[in-house]
């Protein structure tokens, strides 16, 4: 009789033995497959990139560049304080500036984590509703109009209603979700009964809502008196959402709200019937329609939910971090939301971590313009090499020498086995 013998996993490093030891664990777990592994390393790359875009534009290391032959050194040495800087001064306007400590001061320690939670809030909210839609197979990229349409609905309420504190802020809430569904209900009836493509449907949504809000800040009753600025009559402190940290930081319950949304979409897709139903027309609609499944009543409940989620979105904007409707209320976060859902992997946890990462470079952003004079722009660049790395993992694992299969290439495999 003849034995059948393992394929050898190449993954044991070292010093190994049948596969077991740190090295063989590590080895299995970095691997070209291992999507974290190219999440992370796709980040990397993105910020090497930044990192040149950073040293050509400084005008210290283009000036060294002139003498470079002469002197290298010098160029290298300023890139490299260019860089450095930059990138410490994203990280002191995102997470913590050390210097703060010396003041004693709560709001100068926490400011900036503040900071990148407000900013994150929405992102997770868009980035949520787009990751559903992903998963039933649709491309929502309507966030923009669900979301202005969100606050429209939260903001009206926010500021023409006269209710009590708590049920203020609750009927806001439920008015700025319920507009953002019935604006992302819209893409999943007609692509439900028409067979409209949701790409072309929610971009044409998008235009009518930016252009409803456009004629509504002109209107009396809802533009703010003396009608001479396109901006809302602002909103009843009743209907604000409570600041976590106290009011002098802007951080407020819309993080919450976000939190609680991740979860419940955790919840949909991996626990309900609904979520079984979305996944599976998501896979595959044929097979879900031969299953028995009515796929295009799951078109609409996707979007409706994806819309309500964007409408959140709307309303954390509204609700808690500006005082009133101005025409760039989105802020661009319904086109962010895309970015965030793609690094997230289309789930819940992911796209929360990733609306964290990408709320910290809006918020860091800030700081390194005003300390190093980096455009802002650059923090675009480096969300869209986010997302291209990611899209191209071959171009990843080519850089980074890992393999497809089988373990990371020879120069990670043995920095780690040493």
């Amino acid at each position: 009789m003849s034995t059948q013998t393992e394929p050898p996993d190449d993954s044991a490093g070292p010093g190994s033995e049948s596969g077991k030891g740190a090295g063989s664990r590590m080895g299995r777990m970095l691997h070209g497959d291992n999507p974290v592994l190219l999440t992370f390393l796709a980040l990397v790359l993105a910020g090497l990139v930044g990192a040149v875009l950073i040293a050509i534009g400084d005008p210290a290391t283009r000036a060294a560049s002139k003498y470079f032959f002469a002197a290298p050194l010098d160029t290298v040495s300023a890139a490299l304080k260019a860089v450095g800087n930059a990138y410490l001064a994203l990280f002191e306007g995102s997470v913590v500036d050390p210097s703060s400590f010396a003041s004693g001061s709560a709001t100068a320690i926490l400011g900036p984590i503040s900071e990148t939670l407000v900013n994150a809030t929405p992102l997770i909210l868009g980035g949520l509703s787009v990751a559903l839609a992903f998963r039933a197979g649709l491309f929502n990229i309507g966030g923009q109009g669900q979301i202005i349409i969100g606050a429209v609905f939260a903001g009206y309420v926010g500021f023409a209603w006269d209710l009590p504190v708590v049920v203020h802020v609750l009927v806001a809430l439920a008015a700025g979700t319920l507009g953002g569904a019935l604006w992302g209900g819209i893409a999943g009836w007609l692509k439900a009964r028409t067979g409209a493509h949701e790409v072309i449907t929610t971009i044409m949504l998008n235009y009518i809502a930016f252009n409803l809000l456009a004629f509504l800040l002109g209107t009396p009753g809802f533009q703010a008196p003396p009608f001479g600025q396109a901006i809302s009559n602002p909103v009843e402190g009743n209907a604000r959402l409570p600041h976590l940290l106290g009011g002098d930081l802007r951080v407020h319950a819309g993080l919450l709200i976000a939190l609680l949304a991740a979860l419940g979409c955790w919840w949909l897709l991996d626990r309900s019937t609904l979520g079984f139903r979305l996944r599976a027309v998501g896979a595959n609609q044929n097979a879900a329609r031969t299953a028995g499944m009515h796929v295009e009543r799951s078109y609409v409940a996707v979007m409706l939910i994806a819309g309500g989620l964007c409408g959140l979105a709307g309303c954390a904007q509204i609700l808690g971090t500006n005082p009133a409707i101005t025409q760039d209320i989105d802020a661009g976060i319904g086109f962010d939301a895309i970015t965030v859902a793609l690094l997230g992997r289309g789930k819940p946890g992911g796209t929360v971590l990733a609306g964290l990462l990408f709320g910290a470079l809006r918020a860091g952003s800030v700081t390194m313009l005003s300390v190093t004079g980096t455009p802002v722009d650059l923090v675009q660049v480096v969300q869209a090499l986010i997302v291209m790395f990611i899209a191209a993992p071959a171009l990843v694992q080519a850089v980074f020498r890992v393999r497809a299969r089988g373990g990371v290439g020879q120069v990670l495999a043995k920095g780690w086995n040493g």
